[in-house]
């Protein structure tokens, strides 16, 4: 075949992209935009916060800086963040839920609350930042 002859076929690979062939219950990747649903009296409530991981979760505060999601703004429950309280994070995939040292503590709801230094997270994930309770969804486009 004569590579200069432009009525023959052109075959071009494209190499597939990591992730392309996503079945629908694979993990969302990096970058995936995710949110956090309030819950009071446990229900959820009209009160979200949208962002994409990695992300800070706490309250600003002017001498240690802004964080990603401001929870400073919850009443009664904002006061028991802390400044830096928990981070989420994503890597190949997977959400993770990392307390960052906070007084009040990090929670993921399993048969009960249960303490947690780093927990795995998924779509419908419920846990707590002190008493302010979430529950944790990826966005879907």
């Amino acid at each position: 075949m004569n590579p200069l002859d432009e009525s023959a076929p052109i075959e071009v690979e494209t190499p597939e992209e990591p992730g392309a062939e996503q079945t629908p219950d694979a993990p969302a990747p990096e970058g995936t935009q995710v949110s956090l649903t309030l819950v009071r009296q446990g229900r959820p409530i009209d009160v979200r916060f949208e962002f994409v991981a990695p992300a800070t979760l706490g309250r600003f505060d002017p001498a240690t800086g802004p964080v990603d999601v401001d929870l400073g703004t919850l009443e009664p429950e904002g006061s028991y963040v802390s400044r830096k309280h928990a981070k989420i994070t994503c890597e190949d995939g997977v959400y993770h839920l990392i307390d960052l040292g906070s007084s009040n503590g990090t929670f993921i709801l399993r048969s009960d609350f249960e303490r947690v230094e780093a927990a795995e997270l998924e779509d419908g994930s419920e846990f707590a930042l002190g008493n302010a309770r979430f529950i944790f969804h990826v966005v879907k486009e």
